[in-house]
This record gives structure tokens, sequence and C-alpha cells, in this order.
């Protein structure tokens, strides 16, 4: 008995005029439609009259869900995945379905589209010749900190997924590492009637959103780090990120690493401006 495929379908962001034909055709025509929310993509195929059968795959039920996948694939059903909005397989557990078909030799077909981050990149205004895409950040705002302060001297444009809820704390986070002067926008309800861009230092948006509640998924465009400019360190600023890497469970010497990266600077010095008897 053929196998049968997995088809990676992408459908729109925001505007349901975004989708492919070929992508209504696969749909229409699957034994099976895997999506990471019924509900949302129940809308959605109901928009385009399209009555397939529709089965949960998320996060926390990839494990069984994706053996049970493979097995109907290895059986002969072809099956289309989706994810709530733009391409399956970023930031989602359709990864993982992926690699499983794939190290299975089930054929993986790609039916591409719609998808925020190289929308948002291109909307920004913002260099897209080399960009690194960064997805989600953590939500601990420790970690948050460390895993920024690894791509402070990123040259590349950097492209982020946030919730709503963490967008001030993430602008606040953003201007205190990157700098306040770094060039970055903000996009939100892209392809939808009211789509918004808003575009300026990590300073104005921070102070536009601190006057308008961030409401939405945002998509972040940060310009990455001028490899002429250095950010000058100072001895006070230097310790307080110690301390605060310290606290959010770095050893000190790995700390010291996050900042030399992020200053340009010999760990040695990191380590002498910032000694202080209250750190361990």
């Amino acid at each position: 008995m053929d196998k049968g495929k997995l088809y990676l379908v992408a459908t729109p962001i925001g505007n349901l005029g975004d989708i492919s034909a070929r992508a209504l055709q696969v749909l229409s025509e699957v034994n099976l439609i895997a999506a990471e929310d019924t509900r949302v993509s129940g809308r959605l195929l109901k928009a385009f009259e399209i009555k397939r059968p529709l089965i949960s795959y998320y996060e926390h039920n990839k494990a069984l869900r994706g053996q049970e996948l493979l097995r109907r694939l290895k059986a002969g059903e072809n099956i289309a995945l989706i994810s709530d909005a733009g391409m399956p397989g970023i930031s989602d557990p359709g990864f993982d379905i992926v690699r499983l078909a794939i190290s299975s030799g089930i054929e993986t077909v790609i039916v591409p589209g719609p998808n925020a981050a190289l929308s948002a990149l291109v909307l920004s205004g913002l260099d897209s010749s080399r960009f690194v895409f960064e997805g989600f950040l953590p939500r601990v705002s420790g970690k948050r900190r460390s895993a920024l302060a690894v791509m402070a001297q990123e040259q590349r444009t950097m492209i982020f997924y946030e919730a709503p809820h963490r967008l001030l704390a993430t602008l606040t986070d953003m201007a205190h590492i990157f700098g306040e002067n770094r060039s970055a926008a903000a996009g939100r309800e892209l392809t939808k009637l009211h789509e918004e861009m808003i575009r300026g230092s990590l300073a104005y948006l921070l102070d536009h959103f601190q006057q308008f509640a961030p409401q939405g998924e945002f998509t972040l465009v940060i310009a990455g780090a001028n490899p002429i400019e250095k950010p000058i360190p100072d001895k006070d600023i230097l310790t307080n990120e110690m301390t605060s890497l310290i606290n959010s469970g770095k050893r000190r010497k790995d700390a010291a690493k996050v900042l030399a990266i992020k200053y340009g600077m010999p760990v040695k010095s990191i380590y002498d401006l910032t000694l202080r008897k209250d750190l361990s």
C-alpha cells in the first residue's frame, strides 16, 4: 500500500482573500486536516465551504497525536497540516510532525502562502537583506533579558513575535539592552482592515504603547546593531545587569560572558568592573 502525503498548507494571517487556489484545492481533497486550534480553523473551512474531517494537533497533544497522524499517513491517507494563521511549523508544533514524517519516509509537500514574520519585515522598512527570526522570547523577565543580552551585537535585522500583555515589558527590556535609539517597528492586524505598523526608535514604540494599550498579536522587527558603534558601558549599569543575570540563575562566569558579548569587552574586564561582595 502506498503511503499518504503530508501537506504543509499556509493559511491567511488575517485577510481571507490571501488564501491561494492551490491551498483551497489541497484542503478540499485531503483525507484529514490537522489544525492547531480546530475552532479557529473550523471558521476558515466554513468560510470556503470545505467539509473535511478536522483533528487537533497542538503543543500539549503533539506526542500522542503525532503518532496517530503518522499511522494514518503510513496507511495511505493524505493529511494537511495548518496552523491558526500563516505557515505551519513556524513557532508552532508543526516542526515535530514534519520531522517525524520525514524520518518515516513520508512525502512532505509545501503549499506556501502568508507569513507574519516576512510580511512585517518587508513592511517595516528596515534592512531585509540579512535577518534572523527569533520567534517568541522567554516569558520570565530574567530569562528574556538574558536572551536579549546575547543578541545585543547581532548585526542582522531581528524578528520577534509577542503577545499584547507582554509587549510593554519586552519593549522596555529591548530599549534597555539594545539602546533606546535602536530603530524598530511593531506590526499588528497585518493584512486586515485596520493593519497597523508603528515605526520609530524603541523609545518611541514604548511611549506609543504606553499611551495606546496593545491589542492583538504583535510582530516586532528590530534593526541590527551598528558594527561601528559599540555601547559604552557604565560600571553601575554593568553591575546591575550582572546582578540581574545572576538572580535569574546564571553562574557569575556565564553572566560575565553574556555581558562580554553584549558590550564587546574581555570577560576579565567585566569581572573587574562588577566585583561586589554581595554577588556570588
